[in-house]
């Protein structure tokens, strides 16, 4: 269990820094669907990683990330669908 927990983490780690790197250099603009799944996912990964291990103030930023994301996430759509 700890393996898959690690790769969740790391899986997560991975797509959140993806996500960061290539709003930074202009590759993804930050107000786009992708980069909020991105983020919307990774936040969530790594987010079983640290509820796993207890890492509480870990836990609760991960949950405000997945917020986040996921509010964006729903405007963007929201203009999408208008």
């Amino acid at each position: 269990m700890n393996l898959l927990v690690d790769i969740l983490g790391w899986s997560g780690t991975i797509l959140i820094i993806a996500a960061y790197y290539l709003v930074s250099n202009g590759k993804l603009p930050a107000s786009g669907k992708l980069y909020q799944v991105l983020n919307l996912v990774g936040a969530v990964l790594l987010g079983v990683n640290v509820f796993y291990k207890q890492a509480w103030p870990a836990v609760a930023l991960e949950a405000v990330w997945v917020l986040i994301a996921a509010v964006a996430l729903i405007r963007i759509m929201k203009r999408a669908y208008k």
